[in-house]
């Protein structure tokens, strides 16, 4: 009698991965909800003694002062991330988050806030981050079973990316309807410690094998499979140039202050906009998980992500008369669009990364992540010093859009992706079908 091997049960069935699940959630929403509040209270600070031009400016500088730590480590976080135990560094890491967070809380409770305070806790997260992404990427793989990998990752990364996105609406709410405005450095404080207190409820875990080549080797190693495997360059690139171009958070301010005027209220609306359309992609998802043409449904929703932000870019001038509306709505298109291509990158990259490399190839790609997102914010910043914060989105999206079309060319193997299943595995799966036929 013939029997069937049992299913492995679902990811979050299993409580290693549950616990990992909740505090790779809260751990992002607490740092993005910070973000979008640093970088709000960065530019009404400024303004006090700047002109927008100049105060446009201090956004870049806390974008660059977030960025430059990460990728000062990047080399260095892959192979901690490969070598030693990824629990206590995800532990290690969410504590000095924390920390960050309660003297953020304080400093704007008490009214000592001020940009040196600011652009130091910007410094000490950039660290803190930089070690937390490769290890939390690679720790979600030694979790569950092989055969339920790929879901494991797709929730993972919805649990990054909706984070990322409700983050900032949550931060921006509840700095808006605080009398004190630190209503969102307590939340954030919070909610790291749930994610710690969920890190250490993970159990013992196998651990990856260990590379007995010397450190720098190793190091180079991980280098080499990104530039040699055009997949996993072309998806981690396409990300970095599209969102480096194209994100808006850093701009969102100066929208609410100076354009729209709809002052902190009006900022958590526009930060919650990209929440609705991710959380809804995320729903869609849960129900119809994504498995075919994976490679040229990600190229089109970041085309949909930079025409978005051209709309988002050029509301008030095209519908005066509905311009924050119309705002929003581009940003939950956006929002929705970017959740998508994250999505599937985030599961092309782990798919296709061996277990014992995965800390250095996750370093690597949260280097391109932190390059698109706080280097980015630089990027706009600055840019919308010379050129105001119009021609900056106008720049950013009409770039993403561009980028798009050349990865397009310049990196076939994108749009020939059509399942999220590496080519060998596929080899063995039809090797295993032909055998059972014979």
């Amino acid at each position: 009698m013939d029997t069937q091997p049992l299913a492995s049960p679902h990811p979050l069935r299993i409580a290693n991965f549950r616990a990992y699940w909740v505090a790779r959630f809260t751990m992002t929403v607490a740092q993005n909800a910070m973000i979008i509040v640093i970088g709000w209270q960065v530019y009404t600070i400024a303004r006090q003694t700047m002109t927008m031009p100049q105060a446009a400016a201090q956004l870049g500088l806390i974008g660059l002062l977030q960025f430059l730590p990460l990728f000062l480590s990047t080399p260095v976080t892959g192979y901690v991330a490969d070598r030693f135990d990824r629990r206590w560094i995800t532990r290690v890491t969410v504590t000095l988050q924390l920390a960050s967070a309660l003297i953020l809380a304080l400093a704007t409770y008490e009214g000592w806030m001020s940009l040196p305070i600011l652009f130091s806790v910007a410094v000490f997260l950039g660290i803190a981050r930089a070690f937390a992404g490769p290890a939390f990427g690679a720790l979600a793989p030694d979790l569950v079973p092989r055969d339920v990998l790929p879901t494991a990752i797709a929730l993972s990364s919805i649990s990054w990316q909706v984070g990322t996105i409700i983050g900032p609406a949550l931060g921006g709410f509840f700095y808006s309807h605080t009398a004190t405005h630190s209503g969102a450095y307590w939340l954030a404080t919070i909610l790291f410690g749930l994610a710690l207190l969920c890190l250490m409820l993970i159990g013992k875990v196998a651990q990856p094998p260990r590379s007995t080549a010397r450190p720098i080797k190793q190091i180079v190693d991980g280098l080499k499979y990104v530039g040699q495997n055009k997949l996993v360059l072309g998806t981690i690139t396409l990300d970095l140039f599209a969102v480096f171009l194209a994100g808006t958070n850093a701009l969102l301010p100066i929208y609410a202050n100076d354009i729209f005027k709809v002052g902190a209220q009006g900022l958590s609306w526009l930060a919650a906009a990209p929440a609705a359309g991710a959380a809804l992609v995320a729903l869609i998802f849960s129900f119809r998980p994504l498995k075919t043409n994976v490679g040229p449904k990600m190229l089109v929703s970041v085309l949909i992500y930079g025409t978005a932000t051209v709309i988002f870019g050029v509301a008030h001038i095209i519908i005066p008369a509905y311009d924050f509306e119309v705002a929003v709505g581009a940003l939950a298109v956006a929002g929705g669009a970017d959740m998508f291509s994250v999505y599937i990158r985030q599961s092309l990259i782990q798919l296709y990364t061996p277990d014992e490399m995965r800390g250095r190839v996750g370093a690597v790609s949260q280097l391109t992540i932190s390059a698109s997102n706080e280097l980015g914010e630089a990027e706009s910043g600055f840019l919308a010093s010379m050129l105001g914060p119009v021609g900056a989105v106008l720049v950013g999206g009409g770039g993403a859009i561009v980028v798009t079309i050349l990865w397009t060319y310049l990196f076939p193997s994108i749009r020939r992706a059509k399942t999220f299943d590496p080519p060998t595995t596929r080899q063995d799966a039809a090797d295993k079908e032909m055998e059972a036929v014979l």
